[in-house]
């Protein structure tokens, strides 16, 4: 191959990523967001080098992109979407150094037609997770080149340390990557002799120093954070039987990455998993069958989603564009066209909703009606109350506005332009990150009011109920319905708790009782 057409399909590949980038960026700005990217944004809001549900990395993000766009959504999403480009790079440049630069192209191609690159759109711990996995990945096979220097090695170990730390500090799954590192040194008789060079532990060293500060944020948090990702990934939930759940995962990766995309993917796995076959090859195929593997085997004690195996299809994508061949197979090029219009069809969905399905039924709906709710309880929560029907609450009385999901309650601090200090109460739900910021007993003196958003819509809601004792009254307010095209998608009502007696219900499952 000549250097003039080597340039020139580094060239598409670069062109093939950062259109998509661009594609992603017009989509992040102007599309709403849901409700897990408020409850980053909640996070960024509070930085610190630990949260309840994850690592760090995501708030962060949207702390830096918040800082130079504003509180807009391109400003929330701006740096995840940037983790896409990061990650196609990277896996491009695997992919050339396994097998040159027209797979790298196609590496290219791959990941900008696979369903579960939209998530790049969107501002969640996936986005800088891929990106860090990615570039991990290809700093191993530049590690592991048989050609490398031992220095260029070793530099290649120091960087995959800090991209491995790094994803890990995005998401616990990350770690999954050199566990199956390890296995694939012991299983392969020709990367044993990692075992016996500095490279690989140099890397734990620096990812551990990565990983550091988020470590000694947990350790002072009752390692609140890999407790619930334990538990999250590995207890048993009666949620139906195992064998509906493994169908679930299957049907859920079916979608991510589409039908004869699954099969070639898979069968890239079983060709590479070969321990007399080429290293480096056989590093990336036993990384996707940890991490896939991992994932098949907690579906058998309770639901997994549908993009939590999304690290074990990275490698496995390089592994596809990386075969042998200078001409496509029929498959692979209807596999190509198949993901690419799928993914066009949701993203096109997404942004202008047009597939007969009633938006109750549609998650892109979900993105959309929220203002409604703002607008019928902030002024609930922030205007000067009136006398409460005791006649003890003065006119001035401080109140605080809640709800009963952490969800809701970071939608309503993100879609209020004021974006006030909303809480969640968890004494009926999971707990979350509300749970280790000052809440409203916390914050709150005897006397206040709290005005409480809460799904239920009868005169006898639970968590209304839990609380009446502590306070003087509880009147409810009109019921708002979230609406879109016509479509009501849920509906709340807001109830005001006027002055409070200073007690709180027990809390026995409080996430931190020495607090």
């Amino acid at each position: 191959m000549t250097t003039t057409e080597v340039s020139r399909l580094q060239r598409q590949a670069v062109s093939i990523t950062m259109i998509a980038t661009a594609v992603r960026m017009v989509l992040a700005a102007n599309l709403p967001l849901v409700a897990d990217e408020a409850y980053y944004w909640e996070w960024s809001r509070h930085l610190a080098f630990g949260y309840f549900d994850h690592p760090p990395v995501i708030a962060w993000l949207i702390a830096f992109g918040t800082a130079v766009f504003g509180d807009i959504t391109l400003g929330v999403r701006f740096f995840p979407v940037l983790c896409g480009a990061i990650a196609a790079f990277a896996l491009a440049e695997a992919t050339e150094r396994l097998a040159g630069v027209r797979a790298s192209r196609f590496a290219a191609l791959l990941l900008a037609a696979t369903p579960f690159t939209i998530g790049f759109v969107l501002a969640t711990p996936d986005a800088p997770l891929l990106a860090a996995l990615a570039m991990t990945l290809m700093l191993v096979v530049r590690a592991l080149d048989p050609d490398a220097t031992p220095r260029a090695a070793l530099i290649a170990w120091v960087g995959a340390g800090v991209a491995i730390g790094l994803a890990m500090a995005s998401k616990f799954t990350a770690v999954f990557v050199p566990i199956a590192l390890l296995l694939a040194f012991a299983i392969h008789p020709a990367l044993r002799v990692q075992f016996r060079r500095p490279g690989a532990y140099v890397a734990v060293l620096v990812a551990s120093l990565v990983m550091l500060p988020v470590l000694l944020w947990n350790a002072q948090h009752e390692w609140i954070a890999f407790r619930f990702q334990l538990g999250h990934g590995l207890n048993a939930v009666s949620n139906g039987s195992w064998w509906q759940r493994e169908l679930e995962l299957l049907g859920g990766q079916l979608g991510l990455v589409t039908p004869i995309l699954f099969v070639l993917l898979v069968a890239a796995i079983y060709r590479d998993y070969d321990p007399n076959g080429e290293p480096r090859r056989f590093a990336l195929a036993q990384v996707a069958l940890f991490c896939l593997g991992f994932f098949i085997y907690s579906a058998t004690r309770r639901r997994v989603e549908a993009n939590w195996p999304a690290i074990g299809w990275l490698p496995t994508l390089v592994l596809l564009a990386a075969a042998q061949q200078e001409l496509r197979t029929v498959w692979e090029r209807r596999a190509m066209w198949l993901a690419g219009a799928l993914t066009a069809i949701v993203l096109v969905h997404v942004a202008v909703p047009f597939l007969p399905v009633a938006a109750r039924k549609d998650p892109a709906a979900r993105l959309r009606g929220w203002d409604a709710l703002v607008s019928a309880t902030a002024p609930a929560a922030f205007e000067s109350a009136g006398p409460a029907a005791t006649g003890a609450v003065p006119s001035a009385a401080p109140r605080f506005l809640a709800t009963a999901r952490y969800q809701e309650a970071a939608l309503l601090a993100w879609h209020d332009p004021a974006h006030p200090e909303v809480s969640a109460i968890n004494l009926l739900g999971r707990r979350n990150q509300y749970d280790l910021w000052p809440r409203f007993q916390d914050r709150a003196q005897p006397g206040a009011t709290l005005v409480l958003v809460v799904p239920d819509t009868s005169m006898h809601p639970a968590l209304v109920d839990s609380l009446r004792p502590h306070f003087a009254a509880a009147t409810p307010g009109a019921l708002t319905a979230v609406t879109y095209r016509g479509d009501t998608l849920t509906l709340r009502r807001a109830w005001t708790l006027s002055d409070w007696r200073g007690t709180w219900p027990a809390d026995p499952n409080d996430p931190l009782k020495t607090r």
